[in-house]
């Protein structure tokens, strides 16, 4: 996700997303443990997006 994606989305909708994404991440490394991923750089790139929400959301929380 870019960050204009991300601003542009309704608070809510940022929040549902980024329980949607942690579920996704962990199970990613869930399954990265057991058998390698084909793109072990998707892990870095979701925790990353993961962070741009979260980052999002606080400002969005500072901002009121």
């Amino acid at each position: 996700m870019k960050k204009e994606e991300i601003r542009e989305m309704e608070t809510a909708d940022l929040r549902d997303r980024l329980q949607q994404m942690e579920k996704d991440y962990l199970q990613l490394c869930i399954n990265h443990a057991a058998t390698p991923v084909d793109n072990p750089a998707k892990i870095t790139a979701d925790r990353r997006d993961i962070a741009r929400v979260k980052t999002e959301l606080r400002r969005r929380e500072l901002n009121k």
